[in-house]
């Protein structure tokens, strides 16, 4: 008689009880709407938008519905006038003179500070220990306090009344702070890559304009920003450093509507609006980048 195998019976599973989701119970300051927040956001939207709002009103009356009319109402018959005259009295030729004053000094500035981070961030001698020092030394340096050397030195160099006296000291302003910023970014570049390049052949040239650079492009492009803000916008060195109207710069084209008794406020208004066009071009432009520098480092 044959003998029959059995197969071993499988173990029975365990089923383990089902444990239903536990409810937190919300706090009560999570289910309470932040009211003075929301208020506080909205008197701030306020504080920002009012002014604009009236800029661009008063420069679309002519002068004589500026006196007469409410001053935060719109014009009943709106008209661009005023844009026309600022456009007829060399506002190119300023316009040409605040861009090229910007290029100049934001460009230079920014190539100097960037080699002079990576070389701080990444030198080991003392040398650049103390060079770091003096930048730092340089932002504790009103600007207010060095006109008359700076008037001194222009005129000493024969530069007087001209693009390039607004130029040099834009840079020498600028490179501080801007070394400051870069080299704070580029010490959270982590090492290892720094590392891996110089095992590839690498040179600290090669990895500063390759590794360096892309990492913290962000902060690049907001301390251009910054700067070119600060030089566009800039009125005491046009004030001091120049005087013909051939080296104007848009700050100081708001005179050109400045008569001996009266203002044209209505143009002066236009010629303000037509000068913010640029900046908020730039911003809409890098407005990705120079968020993403300014919010670095607040997740960490």
């Amino acid at each position: 008689m044959a003998s029959t195998t059995q197969l071993p019976t499988p173990p029975a599973t365990f089923n383990a009880p089902s444990r239903k989701p536990v409810q937190r119970s919300k706090g009560p300051g999570r289910s309470r709407p932040n009211f003075l927040g929301g208020l506080g956001g909205w008197l701030w939207l306020a504080v920002i938008i009012v002014p604009i709002y009236y800029v661009v009103v008063t420069s679309l009356k002519n002068q004589a519905g500026f006196f007469t009319s409410n001053p935060m109402m719109p014009p009943t018959e709106p008209t661009l006038d005023n844009y026309k005259l600022v456009l007829e009295n060399d506002f190119a030729m300023y316009f040409v003179n605040s861009l090229v004053v910007t290029v100049g000094s934001v460009v230079p500035a920014l190539l100097v500070s960037f080699m002079a981070a990576y070389a701080i961030v990444r030198g080991k001698s003392r040398f650049l220990g103390w060079t770091n020092r003096l930048f730092l030394l340089g932002l504790a340096i009103p600007l207010h306090a060095t006109i008359i050397p700076i008037y001194w030195m222009i005129t000493k160099a024969h530069l007087y009344d001209t693009l390039l006296a607004l130029i040099l000291p834009s840079i020498a302003f600028a490179i501080p702070i801007s070394v400051l910023i870069l080299s704070n970014f580029m010490r959270d570049v982590p090492n290892e890559l720094f590392e891996s390049m110089r095992l590839d052949g690498c040179s600290d040239w090669a990895m500063m304009w390759r590794l360096a650079l892309p990492m913290t492009r962000p902060a690049v492009v907001t301390v251009g920003i910054y700067n070119a803000l600060g030089v566009w916008n800039g009125f005491l060195f046009p004030l001091i450093l120049t005087q013909s109207p051939s080296t104007r710069v848009l700050p100081l084209s708001l005179w050109t509507f400045q008569g001996e008794f009266s203002v044209n406020i209505p143009a002066v208004l236009a010629s303000v609006v037509l000068a913010t066009l640029p900046l908020l071009v730039i911003y809409v432009v890098a407005r990705r980048q120079l968020i993403s520098g300014l919010t670095a480092g607040f997740s960490k």
